[in-house]
């Protein structure tokens, strides 16, 4: 019975690392709901944790692409630096999340959803004044959720290292979210 045992969970290891690339990084058509499968199936943390883990880093992703697409299409330059200040910041907390997931063995989807990318598409068939004006109130929006999202989660997640790590990120993301409220709002005094 226990070379039974033995023998199935090598065979549930080794098919997650197959399902997984050979890493903690989920690749499927929707990589959040990979990750979120893959994190269902280990239990590597408790759900809500590995939950916002994988909010998280989809919705980091999504903000270093939507700043790479205003960097080129906006054509208001205090919209291309923020940005510039978007893709830096997410690029940064991204990696710190990445590090800290894969010592925990918490998969995390390598892509944004399926929804964001069809949004990043959508934005790319916009331009000039349009653009900047929908990559703005986007921003807004994003922030207002994460700032709640991350806030919640420094105060009430049960993993103390992801706690510690939104803690650490919630004043970067409340001065994104001070910014983006000030460009939009001199955009429409405009």
């Amino acid at each position: 019975m226990k070379k039974l045992t033995f023998f199935a969970a090598t065979l549930l290891a080794a098919w997650m690392l197959q399902a997984c690339g050979g890493s903690n990084t989920a690749k499927h058509e929707d990589a959040v709901d990979s990750a979120q499968e893959v994190n269902k199936e280990t239990a590597p943390v408790d759900k809500e944790s590995s939950d916002f883990a994988i909010e998280a880093a989809n919705g980091g992703m999504m903000e270093v692409q939507a700043g790479k697409l205003a960097q080129e299409k906006a054509t208001s330059q205090r919209v291309k630096d923020f940005a510039a200040m978007m893709v830096r910041d997410h690029s940064k907390a991204g990696d710190e999340l990445k590090g800290l997931a894969q010592s925990k063995n918490i998969a995390l989807p390598d892509s944004i959803s399926g929804d964001a990318r069809d949004h990043i598409e959508k934005m790319s068939k916009m331009s000039g004044k349009d653009f900047d004006k929908h990559y703005m109130d986007m921003m807004v929006d994003d922030h207002n959720e994460d700032v709640d999202k991350f806030d919640k989660a420094a105060n009430n997640l049960t993993d103390p290292d992801l706690k510690t790590w939104a803690a650490n990120t919630l004043p970067t993301l409340r001065a994104h979210q001070d910014s983006a409220k000030a460009i939009q709002a001199a955009m429409k005094n405009k």
